[in-house]
């Protein structure tokens, strides 16, 4: 299934970004924790070389733990500053705070010997849509500061919000890159909300889902719609419409409600804890 999607809108924003590069001191990238490999945007690396770098794997509280262990394990061996968290969580605002503190620690050292003083880190938040960066924004704020929403494109426009005396965010824009370099990132950004879903057919992504499921998580798909797990396609939707009694109207099986409920089930984290990508 090869899934592209990169609308005028982006364009605009890789743009803008462009153009604060200058403005900021810091990147805080924020990654999907179940795809950390995927949800990372080429464009962002290159377009924020020389700059201080965090990386935060958000959505954690929905991937397996050890799985992400080993992700930051394996950006720490890389010399990136990188944490796993919920961004609506409170209690990782200090974890936050101290990853930022230590990440900026030359660059508050450097403006001491230049004679200037007490100059808040700004720090820019950057990703793919829908990852949880204006979510994050509001928990570090403590307030509503950053609009947000359970789809991408909220963030339309550039935003600063001032956190406190130490920190200054800058708000943007959830942007893709041109052309996936292969169909597997397309399908993972599509599988966890990252893509429109009016751009592809969800009746066949939630089969790639169905086969992503069986082969990683056997047994799962069994206990929570008490389908078999050796379907032959045509019979995967019927299966989960008719385990959800999903009716359309005559009473057939509504296979793109069924197709729906498997996929938000799975963003929403019902389906339990996943990780589709592994550190090699």
């Amino acid at each position: 299934m090869n899934i592209q999607w990169y609308p005028g809108h982006m364009t605009k924003a890789l743009r803008q970004i462009k153009e604060d590069i200058r403005l900021i001191d810091m990147v805080i990238e924020l990654a999907d924790a179940r795809i950390p490999d995927s949800s990372r945007n080429p464009e962002i690396k290159n377009l924020t070389n020389g700059k201080i770098h965090i990386l935060l794997l958000n959505k954690a509280d929905l991937a397996e733990d050890a799985v992400t262990t080993k992700w930051i394990e394996y950006y720490k061996s890389q010399g990136i500053f990188s944490l796993a968290l919920d961004s609506r969580s409170k209690a990782k605002k200090r974890e936050i705070a101290a990853l930022i503190d230590k990440a900026s620690a030359e660059k508050r050292a450097r403006d001491l010997r230049r004679g200037i003083k007490n100059r808040p880190v700004r720090a820019l938040i950057a990703g793919i849509p829908n990852v949880g960066k204006s979510t994050l924004i509001n928990n570090l704020a403590g307030k509503n500061s950053a609009k947000t929403g359970n789809k991408p494109g909220v963030t339309k426009g550039k935003q600063w919000i001032h956190v406190n005396k130490t920190l200054d965010l800058l708000d943007s824009p959830g942007i893709l890159w041109p052309k996936f370099d292969d169909e597997s990132t397309g399908e993972a950004l599509a599988l966890f909300g990252a893509i429109s879903d009016d751009v592809f057919e969800k009746q066949e992504l939630a089969l790639i889902l169905y086969h992503r499921m069986t082969e990683l998580y056997p047994g799962r798909l069994n206990d929570f719609y008490g389908i078999d797990e050796n379907l032959d396609d045509a019979m995967v939707l019927p299966a989960i419409a008719e385990s959800r009694r999903l009716l359309a109207a005559g009473g057939a099986l509504d296979l793109n409600r069924a197709a729906n409920i498997f996929l938000d089930d799975l963003r929403s984290g019902r389906l339990g804890k996943v990780s589709f990508e592994k550190p090699d």
